[in-house]
């Protein structure tokens, strides 16, 4: 995001966190957070070979599965950039899928909206294995 500093007259760029950057940072607080409740990653995104892409998707990789899971509370976790990134067409079908379930399915635009969100979720609910 370009800005003025107007103090000093300078054009400014600010740089935005990677979604991966983001997540990082939202796992770290996750697991200081809640030391007993496990969560992952499902590594559907990122630049691979086409080999290896073929092999994943026999395996069962599937496009548009969230970026993580609580399995504690059946919570899906799908991380956005705090600016930019839109939820595809097959990330809204699991979302929708997910939730048809009876599984909470929340997508967060960053790790400060994924912390307040995943606490509403607390707050809203009774999820087994919270051990705060």
């Amino acid at each position: 995001m370009r800005g003025l500093d107007k103090g000093a007259g300078i054009l400014t760029t600010e740089r935005i966190p990677t979604e991966h950057e983001e997540q990082r940072q939202f796992v770290q607080w996750f697991r200081r957070t809640f030391p007993d409740v496990r969560i992952f990653a499902i590594p559907n995104g990122g630049a691979r070979s086409t080999a290896t892409a073929g092999r994943l998707k026999a395996e069962g990789v599937t496009s548009g599965v969230p970026d993580m899971f609580v399995p504690a509370w059946s919570l899906w976790i799908e991380m956005k950039r705090t600016k930019g990134g839109s939820v595809s067409a097959e990330q809204k079908d699991w979302l929708q899928y997910l939730e048809g379930i009876g599984h909470v399915a929340i997508v967060c635009r960053g790790c400060e909206d994924a912390k307040r969100q995943v606490e509403q979720h607390l707050a809203t609910s009774n999820p087994t294995g919270i051990y705060k």
